[in-house]
């Protein structure tokens, strides 16, 4: 399998290894700026970041597309190729749900078709949710589907990092249950192949640190404008803290200001502190890669 890698990178494998080592602990978790595109990818790359994750919703966004499997997944895995040949750094894929269809007209060749393109780009994780239909995909599918990603992914020689997401709190499906039914689920995502999981929704430190202690893997919070910092979900026992869309919802909120600004007054104000022509230029040309 080719891997899009500069050169100059660690081979597939190799960053694959080197992600997972990421998720072992240690005086920070992992932190995750979600890009979209190549010039995002650079940014955060250049902001010291150790790893780079796509987010579904602000790829879709940027192509035209509203979040929750509605972008062509040919756009999706163009944008993700993009991304990994821009970067020297292990890069994980939000798949969604895997881009195979509803529950009721899931297709598993079409799962295996989105994990190979996934690894064909260079990736080396992948986000994989269970809520691609109205309900929650059951538990028992959900593992299998995991399974099958497992499998996919030890054909190609690369140990993907397998982040298992369950939205039993996002959706608010489950109300008072929604601990007992999370536990359940990573329980039957770990024994299917998965690596970490991925509870988006909690903010309460509380329950964060319960996940965290009763799950024997590690636990990925999604965090934003209003969450506990870095250091306190560190200290209840997250090890890795993503920001989904909302790095890309920063971006878009800058485009709105400046254009309100400029089509009202005619001032340039927020235009301040852009980064210069050339700067943008250096993120891409072959001096700054060393």
């Amino acid at each position: 399998m080719t891997s899009l890698k500069p050169q100059h990178a660690l081979s597939q494998p190799a960053q694959a290894d080197a992600f997972r080592h990421m998720h072992a602990g240690g005086a920070v978790p992992l932190v995750l700026v979600n890009v979209w595109d190549a010039a995002s990818a650079r940014l955060v790359e250049k902001a010291g970041a150790r790893a780079i994750a796509t987010s579904s919703s602000a790829i879709s966004w940027s192509l035209g597309y509203p979040d929750g499997s509605h972008v062509p997944p040919r756009l999706a895995f163009d944008a993700l190729r993009r991304i990994t040949t821009a970067t020297r750094l292990p890069v994980t894929a939000d798949i969604e749900a895997g881009y195979a269809g509803a529950d009721g007209a899931f297709d598993d060749g079409l799962l295996r078709q989105t994990v190979t393109a996934v690894l064909e780009a260079g990736a080396v994780g992948v986000n994989i949710e269970d809520s691609g239909g109205i309900r929650l995909t059951d538990a028992d599918e959900q593992a299998r589907r995991i399974s099958l990603v497992r499998s996919i992914a030890a054909e190609s020689g690369v140990n993907l990092f397998i982040n298992a997401r369950t939205d039993t709190y996002l959706s608010g499906q489950f109300g008072d249950t929604a601990f007992e039914e999370t536990l359940e689920r990573a329980e039957r995502c770990l024994a299917a192949g998965a690596d970490g999981i991925f509870v988006p929704g909690v903010t309460d430190l509380h329950i964060l640190h319960e996940l965290s202690r009763r799950i024997p893997a590690p636990v990925n919070a999604l965090a934003g404008l209003g969450s506990a910092s870095v250091g306190e979900l560190h200290d209840a026992g997250v090890r890795r803290v993503s920001i989904g869309g909302n790095a890309a919802k920063a971006a878009y909120a800058t485009v709105s200001r400046v254009a309100a600004e400029i089509l009202g007054d005619g001032n340039w104000s927020e235009l301040a502190g852009s980064p210069s022509h050339s700067d943008m230029d250096a993120l891409f040309s072959p001096e700054g890669e060393g």
